[in-house]
């Protein structure tokens, strides 16, 4: 018998074989791997529902393949060395503060960053505050800029940050431009012809279109950060992006924060953008350009939090339990997209069990509305035990601030959902100050003023139908 004629005799078999051998490699995978029970049970449906598709889409998004290649590229970069935390958290009149030493204890376990002081932080709302300071830096810039962003798109606010480092790589500053794959696909043509056009280097974290990473296609890198010299840093999460220069009326408005930082706290923003650009390109950024000796510029004390599908995995997720486990008195939280996990969800309702006043602030409609049914699902859940959920009208609010008892603040680029907590790669500064706190307490009354809050009786008055979407959106929780 001729071997074509054999292959297709037996073709059909050799699939269901080969089918049958990826299920149940899969499935071991998946009970082995999979911390979170729903995440597992979903993944097994998908795997022996979908033959030969299950399995694949299992490799291209269920798997973390990142890990073990960044602790090698990242073990050349130790964390920094440890000093003991102040004993009043550099507020020695407020005795009342006193207990969120134990919450930095906690977080100085957790993190590869250390406490370091002399910090000043400055918010910039909107991009209409924070784009023109951001042009403002490139243009002073004498040795270095490193940018980091998940989406910049190829509009006029893009065009005018890429003019901006193309006239500072003329005047010979070493420039480096680093954006997610994915999050340069939001506008085509892309921004990296222009990029290159103006001659400056620039790389694409972990882009999807080669097979060989088609096994991290959903690990994104989250990250925003600009640092001019080593010395100014810019971070929150905002992205480049016209619409978000609500000044100008844009057709889509998007509400954000940014935050422009000077001190020593900037050094440890340039080494996780350092080890991001080492992670992509194998180049090391290293001297005084990069890294130049910093002075006290405040009064805050500060860390960066790196969170990821690394090494740095779930750091963000045990600060956040760690920050309402310590609360007091009150807990104010602002983010765009809110599905937390039982852990957390567990968290906020103990804390309003315990007397403390827990805010949750999101936007009436946000981008996805996926995620908003998703999230929908879940509110009765903290509602119940006395949280309080609040809606902001629009325009789209994307900011991302966290406060606990006026005394402690976290701001960055992660929300609560499992895509930040689990899947991307992110970075959050937390921040001991009452100063500071203050200031970000204006920015959250702010916001009360103009929301709606939402009781129980509302969340469960919700027709059928709707609950019914809102359920089965809720079930895709962990990859939302």
């Amino acid at each position: 018998m001729h071997w074509l004629e054999l292959l297709e005799r037996i073709w059909p078999h050799l699939v269901a074989g080969f089918a049958f051998c990826g299920a149940i490699l899969a499935s071991i995978h998946a009970l082995l791997n999979k911390r979170d029970s729903r995440a597992a049970v979903l993944w097994l449906g998908f795997i022996w529902l979908m033959p030969l598709v299950g399995p694949i889409l299992y490799l291209g998004l269920g798997v973390n393949r990142i890990r073990r290649k960044a602790l090698s590229l990242r073990a050349e970069n130790p964390p920094d060395v440890r000093r003991p935390l102040p004993e009043d958290m550099g507020e020695p009149d407020q005795p009342e503060a006193r207990h969120l030493r134990m919450l930095a204890k906690v977080v100085d376990r957790v993190a590869t960053r250390p406490l370091v002081g002399g910090n000043r932080v400055q918010a910039l709302v909107n991009g209409d505050e924070a784009f023109p300071a951001m042009l403002a830096a490139i243009e002073s810039a004498k040795t270095s800029i490193s940018l980091a962003t998940y989406i910049f798109d190829r509009d006029r606010s893009g065009k005018e940050f890429v003019a901006a480092l193309g006239r500072a790589v003329v005047r010979g500053v070493q420039v480096r431009v680093l954006i997610d794959d994915a999050g340069a696909l939001y506008s085509w043509p892309t921004i990296l012809r222009d990029l290159k056009r103006a001659r400056v280097p620039v790389a694409r974290f972990l882009p999807t279109l080669p097979l060989w990473h088609f096994m991290t296609m959903n690990l994104r890198n989250h990250r925003k950060s600009l640092v001019v010299d080593g010395q100014i840093a810019f971070t929150g999460g905002i992205n480049i992006r016209h619409g978000n220069l609500l000044g100008e009326s844009p057709k889509k408005p998007v509400r954000d924060l940014h935050f422009r930082l000077e001190g020593p706290l900037v050094t440890q923003l340039q080494e996780a953008f350092a080890n991001d650009w080492a992670f992509t390109t194998n180049e090391a950024l290293e001297g005084f350009a990069w890294f130049p000796e910093l002075e006290d510029r405040g009064t805050v004390i500060a860390r960066v939090i790196t969170d990821g599908p690394d090494e740095d995995f779930e750091k963000l997720r045990w600060t956040l339990l760690a920050a309402l486990a310590e609360a007091q008195s009150s807990v104010q939280i602002v983010t765009p997209y809110f599905l937390p996990d039982p852990a957390l969800t567990t968290a906020l309702n103990l804390a309003a069990m315990r007397g403390v006043r827990v805010d949750i602030i999101l936007p009436a409609n946000s981008n996805l509305p996926f995620v908003d049914w998703a999230s929908r699902a879940m509110w009765w859940q903290v509602l119940e035990r006395g949280c309080r959920l609040w809606l902001t009208p629009p325009p789209f609010d994307h900011s991302k601030l966290m406060l606990v008892d006026g005394h402690w603040v976290l701001f960055g680029s992660a929300n609560w959902d499992p895509r930040s907590l689990r899947l991307n790669f992110e970075l959050n500064v937390e921040c001991y100050g009452r100063e500071f706190a203050e200031a970000m307490g204006v920015i959250v009354q702010q916001k009360l003023r103009g929301a709606r809050e939402v009781t129980l009786a509302e969340a469960d008055g919700r027709p059928v139908l709707a609950k019914l979407r809102d359920a089965t959106a809720r079930l895709f929780s962990p990859y939302l």
